[in-house]
């Protein structure tokens, strides 16, 4: 298990669950993580931005504006080396284009470490650091991002995008979060506030009604709950109240009833090849769309389909395998075993709807910081204080 020892020693000295109960849970959160946040600032501060633009895709059909990347499992087929490319599931061909996919997680990395630094210190160089990104990303003609997906995920001599590229931009999502409380804060112009919103809702337009946008609502696994996850917070920036209700009618009547087992697992994702791997993730994203939509009066934490299928069992159901991952009883992941689990937004959120202290202090336990290009794209949020 990994350790942000050093760190969390300073904190709570023994490392002791009572350290984590003792003090108001958002203001642990904040001190576990205001070092690393800080330090991480001082050099995002001297990063300049960088685009879709800065990157040609030649195997893309869009033109330099449009996002692009190439599904992660597909593989020359070596019986015909220039024919269509082949599937090989969790296996990821690490001959893919995935510069854009990249640039777009350290550009959500940086914007929502920036963002996490002024509410830390309300210094607004943060804020203003943090905009330049997002100008160049929502703003700028020359450098900006068109807002769709209509070239993500795709397979070469099989397809030029497909639904399920839509997951890429679950890397937008604390994007759109360190706006909304940068403008809940003052330090936004009208003018980036009319443009971010505007790209936004025409992103959620897009994602709503296009096809692929269609398909990957219609996902059955972790890609439908990533299509929730996403629209959600999309819609919290925007202000499209009719887009949230229904994000929380499709958690009600969907994701939870079709995706949860009696027993708080995801069968959908324990079948696939890396069933740890996966079942953190999608725990994670539907831990996101309850943080996003509950409120006083729809609590999604308390909401609970069949024998009792909620959060609650959700959690229940994975924590043992975070304490002791050893003792999984699924096969383990072909790929990246070893780097999970780590700093998990279902059990910080999950803690702080709860007061679980057992779940806030094995999150203050674990990596706050991965560098694995595998773990930052499969989780959905790595700063949590721009989401207390």
């Amino acid at each position: 298990m990994k350790q942000t020892g050093i760190l969390f020693l300073g904190i709570c000295g023994l490392l002791t669950i009572s350290c984590a109960s003792d003090m108001d849970s958002k203001e642990y959160v904040k001190s576990v993580l205001q070092q690393g946040i800080l330090e991480r600032a001082a050099l995002n501060m001297k990063e300049e931005p960088v685009t879709v633009t800065s990157f040609i895709a030649e195997r893309s059909a869009g033109d330099i504006h449009d996002f692009y990347s190439e599904g992660d499992y597909w593989w020359p087929d070596t019986l015909n080396p220039n024919g269509p490319y082949i599937r090989r599931d969790g296996e990821t061909n690490p001959d893919n284009f995935v510069a854009h996919r990249h640039a777009m997680v350290r550009f959500s990395s940086i914007v929502g470490n920036l963002t996490s630094a002024y509410l830390l210190t309300q210094d607004k160089k943060y804020a203003d650091a943090a905009i330049t990104h997002v100008r160049a990303w929502f703003v700028n003609e020359s450098t900006g991002m068109s807002p769709n997906l209509q070239y993500a995920q795709a397979i070469k001599g099989v397809v030029t995008g497909r639904g399920v590229g839509i997951i890429d931009t679950v890397h937008l999502m604390e994007v759109a979060q360190s706006l909304w409380r940068l403008e809940e804060a003052g330090v936004l112009s009208k003018d980036d506030v009319k443009a971010t919103k505007q790209w936004f809702s025409d992103y959620l337009k897009w994602m709503s009604t296009h096809k692929y946008g269609v398909d990957e609502m219609n996902a059955k696994n972790n890609h439908g709950t990533c299509w929730v996850m996403q629209a959600a917070v999309f819609a919290r920036y925007t202000g499209d109240k009719d887009m949230m209700d229904f994000c929380r009618k499709r958690y009600k009547e969907v994701l939870l009833p079709r995706q949860m087992a009696d027993d708080g697992s995801f069968p959908l994702e324990t079948e696939r090849t890396k069933p740890y791997g996966y079942s953190l993730f999608n725990l994670d994203a539907m831990a996101t769309i309850c943080r996003t939509l509950s409120d006083k009066d729809d609590n999604l934490w308390a909401y609970t389909v069949g024998e009792g299928r909620n959060m609650q069992k959700g959690i229940d159901f994975i924590y043992p395998y975070i304490i002791d991952k050893e003792s999984w009883s699924y096969p383990k992941d072909v790929m990246y075993w070893d780097e999970w689990p780590v700093a998990h937004p279902f059990l910080v959120f999950g803690a702080l709807q709860t007061g679980n202290a057992d779940w806030l202090s094995t999150w203050g336990r674990l990596e706050h910081f991965p560098v694995t290009d595998e773990v930052v794209r499969n989780l959905p949020v790595r700063n949590p204080v721009i989401w207390i």
